[in-house]
This record gives C-alpha cells, sequence and structure tokens, in this order.
C-alpha cells in the first residue's frame, strides 16, 4: 500500500511539474516574442530625432507599448513557473532570480512611460509650439528608455535569466548540461557588453553589442522550445519510480 502509495504521489508530482514545464515554455516563448516585436515598432520614435514634430505613426508605436506589457507578464509568469522547481535545489538563488525578473519588468514599465510620454507630447505639438523644446524633451525621454533598455533587458537580465538561472538549471539538471553553459556564457557576454556600453567603448548597436546578444538569444529561445516540447530533463529520465506491489 505504502509503495502504490509513493508511487501514485510521485506521479501527481510529475504531472505538476510538466504542466510548469510546458507554462514556463510557452511563456519563454511569448518573451521571445513580444520582446522583438515591441523593439522593431519602437523605430519611429527611437530613430527619428523629429519624430515628435511629424505626422507620426502613434499606432505603430502604441502597439510596441502593448508588446512590452505583455513581455512584463510573461516575464514574471517565468519566474514564478519556475520557482517551485527551483527552489528544491536552492531557495535563495530561486527567490533571486524571481527579483531580478522583477527589476528587469521595472525597467522595462520606465522605458514604456518614456515612449508613452513621447506620444503625447507629438499629439500636443501645436498647443506646446515650441520645437526646439519639444524636440530636447523627446530625445530625453528616449535616451532615458535606451538606458532603461540597457540596464534591464540587457544587464539585469543577462545575470538573471542569464547566468543565474543558467546555474541553478545546471546544479537542478532540468535541461542538458552544454545549454546551460551557454545560458549561463550568454549572460555573463550580455552584462559584460552592457558594462561597455556604459563607459562609452561601444554603442549599444554596434556588432560587439550585437554578436554578445546571439548566445542570450539561443538561450532564451531554447528554454521556450524545451521546457514546451520535452519538459524538464530531470523528471524526463528521473529517477526510477517505485513499482506497485503485486500484493
Amino acid at each position: 500500500m505504502t509503495t502504490l502509495t509513493t508511487a501514485a504521489a510521485a506521479t501527481a508530482s510529475d504531472r505538476v511539474d510538466r504542466r510548469r514545464s510546458l507554462t514556463a515554455g510557452v511563456l519563454f516563448l511569448v518573451t521571445f516574442v513580444s520582446a522583438i516585436a515591441g523593439v522593431l515598432l519602437y523605430a519611429p520614435v527611437l530613430d527619428d530625432a523629429h519624430y515628435v514634430l511629424g505626422a507620426g505613426e502613434d499606432t505603430r508605436v502604441l502597439l510596441g507599448v502593448l508588446c512590452e506589457a505583455v513581455l512584463i507578464a510573461a516575464n514574471l509568469g517565468t519566474a514564478l513557473a519556475l520557482f517551485p522547481v527551483l527552489r528544491r535545489r536552492a531557495e535563495g538563488l530561486a527567490l533571486g532570480y524571481v527579483v531580478a525578473r522583477v527589476m528587469e519588468c521595472v525597467f522595462i514599465a520606465v522605458g514604456m512611460l518614456c515612449v508613452l510620454t513621447v506620444v503625447s507630447l507629438r499629439q500636443h505639438a501645436a498647443a506646446i509650439g515650441d520645437a526646439d523644446a519639444l524636440v530636447a524633451s523627446a530625445q530625453t525621454l528616449v535616451a532615458l528608455r535606451n538606458w532603461t533598455f540597457l540596464l534591464g533587458p540587457g544587464f539585469v537580465a543577462g545575470l538573471g535569466n542569464g547566468v543565474l538561472l543558467g546555474w541553478l538549471l545546471l546544479r537542478s539538471g532540468l535541461v542538458p548540461r552544454p545549454m546551460a553553459l551557454v545560458g549561463m556564457a550568454g549572460g555573463a557576454l550580455v552584462a559584460l557588453s552592457g558594462v561597455g556600453v556604459l563607459f562609452g567603448l561601444w554603442s549599444q548597436g554596434s556588432p560587439v553589442s550585437a554578436v554578445a546578444t546571439l548566445p542570450e538569444i539561443v538561450w532564451e529561445a531554447f528554454l521556450g522550445v524545451y521546457f514546451a516540447f520535452v519538459g524538464f530533463r530531470a523528471h524526463r529520465r528521473g529517477a526510477a519510480r517505485p513499482q506497485p506491489s503485486a500484493e
């Protein structure tokens, strides 16, 4: 009877973990798509210094804001989905991962507010009237948004979603070891690239930054696909489960 109860409990636990891995995987894929879409949709504001004076592509930019709102929700969702599993190995570090995700989302939210304020300035440009002041204000807000992007999705995400999560998944065996190492290395590269931008060694859109970001992009895409379609490796391979007694 005890053997049957233990086997049933283990099976139920596996089902719960599979739901968690599926949830985390889908949310990682959502973060991957929404982050890229947000950056692309923001292009009119970020690339045109005189956007605030022109006709504007407000709908496109507002869709970018919506994408980043989805990104925030998905980021928090990945942390909440993974925390119950990661805490079994290292509760303190698992909590640190959740905190890192929250910090990343705070930076993203500040960047969204900057973009929304630029849109509002453009919509009220006629009433304000001072073109030079409008351009200066808009460029200040764009600069602030760029810094939040560097520090949030760049530096904090590199350390949290790359180095810290990679280490936790390496220790717990939930993903193949080589990919966990890619995540740790990719996160470290993104963080170091951010430091280089901070001190003016290269620009945020430079080839150096682009190359440094590639491993982290691969890592996040891998997590989405792996968790959604394979599940947690340790439970797929798993320790042998007790077999029901013949009695």
